[in-house]
């Protein structure tokens, strides 16, 4: 590790004594000056209307992709003229071989094919834009870039319009975006960031009208400008958006379950207000909300046991949730996660005897807000609010009557963000505060009373951005009863009671814990062809996240450093390519040096559009403190990876992706081989489909089954799996029109776990296998098919000493969705939407094809029917 510091100290001092040749020198900015006009242009694509006369064509663009900095295929030209209401674009994109523009139609924001986008920094923050894109075949997008462009957020759907057509030297597309969809401060002039940029997509090229070189870090700051708004008044926004859902579910009977006799109807209604409150700041409201997802969850199964992150899907968190995001270390851990409101709850009913119960699958949002806007002096803010009710399960007693048990608090979630800008936008200051608060009432000790979390970031930029400093510092506290926190202590987040750690205890008296973490990070973004970064990653023992954030693991520090050499200029070869050095190291809060992993990669476009992924990868030492789940800190033996991936040219109608994944550890502790295949087809410009098949076998001759007691002794007990697992995934979209659309989505997926040649921890971290476990031999284990346990004597005194369930499985998803999408005027919209689905366990000793048949093809469905309609009222 320590010559890799002196590499990149001395990769430091090289970049500096060549500021000369390889510091970044950034562009003068490009201005095109805007008018007013008194006749608005018909937006219909035909550019003759005499509202464009006001102002000049504006082109000369640069190539950005792949050779930068060259003329592009074909030039671009565009004309931006505005009135009191609207912002109007007109662009012209030229192509000497019109019949070979990529017309592909898809669903809103599916930029596929030619397009061209339109980049508004109204803020004139340089780290934030508005960005419209129209392709040729009329399918219009929109995102909101932040982070200087590294983030782009495309759940974004406003309200404005597009047309596109073509002729024999091209194709053209005019623009009107209503200025109440911008944001921006009070001025007698406005300046914003400005840019144009266009795909040729048969090309795999882009230009741009301002050109931003590849050695320049950044992509909004580097904007050119768009002057001549003069006197823009303020457009308050006010939307008001109502719904109607319309359900109905089929499933297979369950015998005498009165909850459960084979379909239900319900319908939903609600409200939803997006509402001015100034011209940059915005208050969302919803009552009654329909969170319901469209496309359902991916499989998936953890034998690691720790909680599987799932995206947002719901379109309420969804919109704008780059502004609440605050991602402090690495991997998934952020002080917000969305999912955690309106979560299923946290209990079932108690049942007796012949009693039956009908348990929501979800916590009731009863209402939830939204403040969240940025100011023209650099203020970034956002306020969510949202309550949740007190959620019923209805239990059927055996004589027939009816009474309802709590199974979820009453629960307020409360979530700001801020962040000010100064340094003339090269630098940030932020912060973050949460509080989950739930009413008890005596009846749910074993939950957080309440937890509050907050944090602050930072972000500095010098040397035209070349150069960053940034990161974070953040802390929990969680309240509850004795009960509650010692639960917390012995979760698999904390592991409080692991019987070798001096420094954490579980302390039953405790009613609170209060933790801390952070993350500090500098290196180099730009100029020149090198980059590198390092930094330093902490969680403390007590940290605790999960009320309305998401947290793996606790107790940790984390050092990594990274370098890149960039290949950037386009030979007769490859497009570009880059390879990368990485290194990290990991230790617990009790000084124990834990993990150690190096890898090499290297990626490179080829000059035909292919690619080419490869990586390397050693880990000399793998120490897990949560491994045993409570037992002593376990060693893996060191392992070696590799990892390959290429694909196709993307612009063809036919393309794929193939990878491959390969890792094993010393003495065969363990292995790991994942095989990928992605195929896209497009027949044609309204339809494309994609399958996505994926298979892995990761056997390991310790994985974790259970912990028993032998006269006192814990043993912790592991076994050889032969795991496998298996995914397609399916996907169909046609679309008639921009406007009107019909997806499919399937999923089939199944993992299998087969386990034999048991053994139990012996000396957990000892180097060799045979000294880390004892092997039960066969006269110390015996299996009971009756009760599908298996039996232990271990001193062959024909007593069993302690027993166990066969851990074998075989678990078996599968998930549809056939959606039809029409958004009959902007903004409004019907869904006609058709669901399937099924879960099960087969038996373990079925081939994965058979268990998937099995289930597919022989197992009764579950079926939802959904009709939802929205309608928009825009002021």
């Amino acid at each position: 590790m320590k010559y890799l510091y002196l590499l990149l100290i001395a990769c430091f001092f090289i970049t500096q004594n060549t500021n000369g040749q390889t510091e970044t020198t950034s562009l003068p900015k490009r201005v095109y000056t805007t008018k007013l006009v008194n006749k608005a242009p018909i937006i219909d694509g035909v550019l003759n209307d005499s509202g464009w006369d006001a102002v000049e064509w504006s082109t000369d663009f640069t190539e950005k992709t792949p050779n930068e900095g060259a003329q592009p295929s074909y030039q671009t030209k565009f004309k931006i003229v505005y009135d009191a209401k609207y912002l109007y674009v007109a662009i012209r994109a030229l192509d000497d071989e019109p019949n070979l523009i990529q017309k592909r139609l898809s669903r809103r924001d599916g930029f596929a094919g030619d397009r061209v986008n339109v980049i508004i920094d109204s803020y004139h923050d340089k780290r934030t834009a508005f960005v419209f894109t129209t392709t040729a075949a009329g399918v219009k997008g929109e995102e909101i870039a932040t982070q200087n462009g590294n983030n782009w957020d495309a759940s974004w759907n406003p309200i404005w319009y597009t047309k596109v057509t073509h002729d024999d030297k091209g194709w053209n597309t005019e623009m009107k975006i209503p200025l109440s969809q911008l944001r921006f401060g009070k001025s007698k002039e406005q300046i914003w960031g400005l840019n144009i940029v266009r795909n040729i997509f048969r090309k795999n090229e882009r230009s741009l009208w301002q050109r931003i070189p590849n050695s320049q870090s950044g992509f909004i700051s580097e904007a050119g400008e768009l002057h001549g708004l003069i006197d823009l008044k303020s457009q308050k926004q006010l939307e008001i958006q109502p719904f109607t859902v319309l359900q109905y579910d089929s499933y297979p009977k369950e015998g005498s379950n009165p909850f459960r006799d084979g379909s239900d109807f319900k319908a939903n209604f609600g409200l939803d207000a997006k509402i001015g409150i100034t011209n940059d700041l915005t208050l969302d409201l919803t009552i009654n909300p329909d969170f319901g997802q469209v496309e359902a969850d991916p499989g998936a199964i953890a034998l690691d046991g720790f909680q599987i992150f799932f995206r947002e899907q719901r379109p309420f968190f969804v919109e704008n949730k780059n502004i609440f995001d605050f991602q402090f270390a690495n991997g998934r851990d952020n002080l917000f996660y969305s999912r955690r409101i309106g979560r299923s709850p946290h209990r079932r009913a108690r049942l007796g005897a012949g009693e039956y119960a009908d348990t929501p699958v979800n916590t009731a949002i009863l209402g939830a807000a939204k403040f969240s806007g940025k100011t023209k002096d650099g203020w970034s803010i956002g306020v969510l609010e949202s309550l949740t009710s007190n959620e019923y399960a209805t239990v059927r007693e055996v004589n027939g009557n009816e009474r309802e048990e709590i199974v979820e608090p009453l629960t307020n979630y409360f979530v700001t963000r801020v962040q000010k800008d100064f340094n003339k936008r090269n630098s940030y200051i932020g912060g973050i505060f949460t509080a989950t608060n739930r009413n008890l009432d005596g009846k749910f000790n074993y939950l957080h009373k309440a937890a509050y979390t907050g944090g602050i970031d930072f972000n500095h930029n010098w040397k035209n951005r070349d150069y960053f400093l940034e990161g974070n510092v953040i802390f929990s506290h969680v309240q509850g009863s004795k009960e509650a926190i010692e639960a917390t202590q012995k979760s698999l987040t904390h592991l409080f009671q692991r019987v070798d750690a001096s420094h954490v205890e579980v302390d039953p008296n405790r009613t609170s814990l209060t933790g801390t973490g952070g993350r500090v990070e500098a290196g180099k973004n730009g100029g020149g062809n090198w980059r590198y970064n390092g930094g330093f990653i902490w969680r403390s023992p007590e940290l605790e996240l999960n009320d309305v954030g998401f947290l793996r693991q606790t107790d940790e520090m984390i050092q990594f450093t990274n370098l890149r050499y960039l290949w950037q200029k386009p030979t007769k070869v490859y497009r570009d390519a880059r390879v990368r050095l990485a290194q990290f190291s990991s230790y617990d809060f009790e000084g124990n040096y834990n993990r150690i992993q190096y890898e090499l990669q290297g990626n490179i476009n080829w000059k035909n559009n292919w690619w080419t992924e490869v990586s390397f990868g050693h880990k000399p030492r793998i120490f897990t403190n949560t491994f045993l789940r409570g037992g002593p800190r376990w060693r893996f033996s060191d392992e070696n990876f590799y990892v390959l991936f290429f694909g196709s040219d993307q612009t063809k109608k036919f393309s794929f992706t193939l990878g491959h994944v390969f890792s094993n550890a010393r003495q065969d502790n363990f292995s790991f081989k994942r095989y990928v295949m992605r195929l896209n087809y497009q027949p044609f410009d309204a339809l494309s489909l994609s399958l996505n098949t994926e298979f892995e076998q990761n056997p390991n001759k310790t994985q974790y089954v259970t912990q028993a007691d032998n006269s006192g002794v814990a043993r912790y007990i592991l076994g050889e799996i032969d795991n496998e697992t298996l995914s397609t995934t399916l996907r169909l979209n046609y679309s008639i029109n921009p406007n009107l659309s019909i997806q499919y989505y399937g999923q089939p997926f199944i993992s299998r776990g087969r386990y034999t040649n048991f053994n139990y921890v012996n000396n957990a971290i000892a180097e060799d296998l045979n000294d880390r476990v004892n092997w039960y031999d066969n006269n110390q284990i015996s299996f009971d098919e009756a009760s599908n346990t298996y039996n232990i004597d271990e001193n062959n005194n024909a007593v069993t000493d302690y027993s166990f369930r066969n851990p074998d499985f075989s678990f078996v998803q599968f998930r549809s969705n056939l959606v039809v999408r029409w958004e009959y005027i902007p903004g409004s919209e019907l869904f006609f939407v058709w669901s399937q689905g099924v879960t099960g366990q087969e038996n373990p000793n079925n081939s994965l094809y058979r268990s998937i048949g099995n289930q597919i093809g022989n197992q009764p469905k579950e079926n939802t029917f959904l009709i939802k309609a929205t309608y928009r009222f825009v002021k």
